[in-house]
């Protein structure tokens, strides 16, 4: 198992079509072993917990089951192995995770796939399922709308650093459209040893999903008075287990 913990990441947004545009800010996430996923005290729980309803599958399973579940719709099978997830928590009734990273293992310990499970600010939800080289390198499609101020078009390249193999957390997203890069997204974080428990932790970041959505939508707000067009949203894709 491995233990709750609590990383300091600093996010980086850069645009470079139409309209120039990059900000970064700090931001602490979790990272958990869904087998061993931190309960607190009821009573306490409004102060940070993880979910299912706020993620892939079946609300009413597991995080861990609904992992599992969608591996399987996909020919993968990690029973016996590990899956741990980057995310934020819930606190005071609501989540918000812009990005959720799944990085599965086989009972091995062999790191077979990563789910990059993307939300936008419509409540809409998108799973990528890759499969990093051995650089953590993977790409997709764009299948998911997220920015309106972004169509759904062109090709993802990610990189995703292994938790288990490094202390420094790195994900990295790049929007391709033909030979040019359009958006880049990065997340870089080490481990906050002060994080000393799930509980202290929590209460000094009781805020974080709000405070996310918050910047986000600052963000956005910037953007159209810059007059970028708005991109019309077109229906979700439905995907099984999602």
């Amino acid at each position: 198992m491995v233990r709750p913990a609590r990383y300091r990441t600093r996010i980086t947004h850069g645009r470079a079509e139409r309209v120039g545009h990059g900000f970064a800010y700090r931001h602490p996430m979790w990272l958990v072993d869904l087998d061993a996923v931190p309960v607190l005290r009821r009573g306490l729980r409004v102060l940070g917990s993880f979910d299912a309803v706020d993620h892939l599958g079946d609300p009413t399973s597991s995080l861990r089951a609904n992992v599992d579940t969608f591996l399987g719709l996909h020919g993968l099978d990690v029973a016996g192995g590990q899956v741990l997830m980057l995310a934020n928590a819930r606190s005071f009734g609501y989540a918000f995770n812009p990005l959720s990273v799944f990085w599965c293992y086989d009972r091995d310990g062999a790191l077979v796939a990563v789910v990059a499970e993307v939300h936008n600010t419509y409540g809409e939800r998108h799973c990528y399922l890759v499969r990093p080289d051995a650089r953590g390198r993977a790409e997709a499609d764009k299948a998911f709308y997220v920015s309106p101020f972004f169509g759904v078009d062109g090709r993802y390249e990610m990189t995703f650093t292994d938790p288990r193999a490094t202390d420094e957390l790195r994900v990295e997203i790049t929007l391709w459209r033909g030979n040019r890069a359009v958006f880049r997204a990065t997340l870089r974080g080490i481990e906050d040893r002060r994080a000393s428990s799930f509980l202290v932790a929590s209460l000094r970041h009781p805020l974080a999903s709000q405070r996310v959505i918050a910047l986000i939508r600052l963000q956005g707000a910037r953007l159209w008075l810059r007059r970028l067009p708005v991109v019309p949203r077109p229906p979700a894709p439905v995907q099984e287990g999602v």
